[in-house]
């Protein structure tokens, strides 16, 4: 199961949906507008967080990318745009379907 936490942004519109299409099954989201959220921690289930830069508090993006490295969980960031979106999550590990056989292979080598 692909899960994907997002911060940022008080409504996400189609974006949940346009993920599910990208085969992002399950999308948990954050505000990020509230001081309190930086004590908050990164769900378990989480694969991958996507941070939305132009709605988030500046305390919350530096305690959430901490965080993320501690537990080895990638970070990508981005505009609401879906355009933005679909450019940070084109990274390998996320959207391409053979990232597995392919990392494997690379490290045969």
């Amino acid at each position: 199961m692909r899960s994907l936490l997002i911060v940022g942004a008080d409504h996400l519109g189609t974006i949940p949906q346009k993920l599910e299409e990208l085969g992002i099954s399950e999308v948990t989201h954050l505000c990020g507008r509230k001081v309190q959220m930086v004590k908050r921690e990164i769900p378990e289930n989480v694969d991958s967080i996507l941070v939305l830069t132009d709605y988030i508090n500046h305390n919350l993006a530096k305690a959430l990318k901490k965080k993320a490295q501690d537990q080895s969980v990638p970070v990508y960031y981005a505009k609401r745009s879906w355009c933005s979106i679909y450019q940070a999550l084109s990274k390998c590990e996320i959207l391409c379907p053979v990232h597995n056989e392919c990392k494997q292979t690379t490290m045969k080598h």
